[in-house]
């Protein structure tokens, strides 16, 4: 299986921070955040890439991760998303050449995590799974719907909505098998103006091959001032320096 990071956009909500980079390459502790998705790629014995990248600062990417082989890659590529605020579908789609028919995992640059995925990454064959966690403020995420009536069938999945139904986000990891492509072309533009991953996954959903899983270990998701403080104590701390 191949992975597909997406690390676009322009990161407005840490300006003044990302005038001036990237939001993937600002620091965890010690390593740019683009190092913790990969690492996850590579934790699940995934050794080709594509780092799908957008904005003024994308050539940033080349000088810091280089060819991949130092983070344990045999393979990596770049893919430039023309517009950086087109939403996650519209990063997806830029990986499709990439792909070459095959499933992909694919998530997103400003995921941190140490969950090891490899199980799941070994025994997909098709359709898809969604990472699942309990957070305190799933309104900012996707998040999933499921049966009143058998609690672990999902539904369908709602994109940041007032009102959760759940207290689970769907976490910004995703396995897809080669469907995902089409189905991310023939979108249309959400009232947000993006072209939304949540309407990729409730398409399998209503096909029947979605599974969800929930995620173990640790997970943040880094977009706001808060949670960029959050993630680099936390790996600082495990990382063995007294906070």
């Amino acid at each position: 299986m191949k992975g597909v990071i997406l690390a676009g956009g322009l990161g407005t909500r840490l300006y003044p921070l990302t005038y001036a980079t990237n939001k993937h390459l600002l620091p965890i502790y010690d390593e740019p955040m683009i190092y913790y998705p990969i690492r996850t790629l590579v934790r699940a014995g995934i050794r080709e890439a594509m780092i799908v990248v957008s904005g003024p600062h994308s050539g940033q990417f080349i000088s810091i991760l280089k060819n991949g082989k130092e983070l344990g890659l045999n393979h990596l590529e770049y893919g430039y998303q023309d517009n950086p605020t087109g939403g996650l579908a519209d990063g997806l789609k830029v990986a499709e050449d990439f792909a070459e028919g095959k499933p992909i995992t694919f998530i997103l640059g400003d995921n941190v995590t140490d969950a090891d995925i490899s199980k799941s990454v070994t025994s997909f064959t098709t359709g898809s799974v969604m990472f699942l966690k309990k957070v305190p403020d799933p309104e900012r995420f996707g998040v999933p719907v499921f049966d009143k009536n058998h609690p672990k069938k999902l539904v369908g999945i709602v994109e940041k909505p007032v009102h959760p139904p759940s207290q689970y986000a769907s976490v910004g990891l995703y396995l897809f098998d080669h469907r995902c492509f089409s189905v991310a072309r023939k979108l249309k533009l959400s009232k947000r103006g993006q072209l939304e991953i949540t309407d990729v996954q409730n398409y399998y959903i209503r096909d029947g091959s979605m599974k969800w899983e929930e995620l173990k270990g640790y997970w943040h998701d880094v977009g706001t001032f808060d949670s960029l403080l959050a993630a680099n104590v936390y790996w600082a701390k495990e990382k063995g320096l007294k906070v």
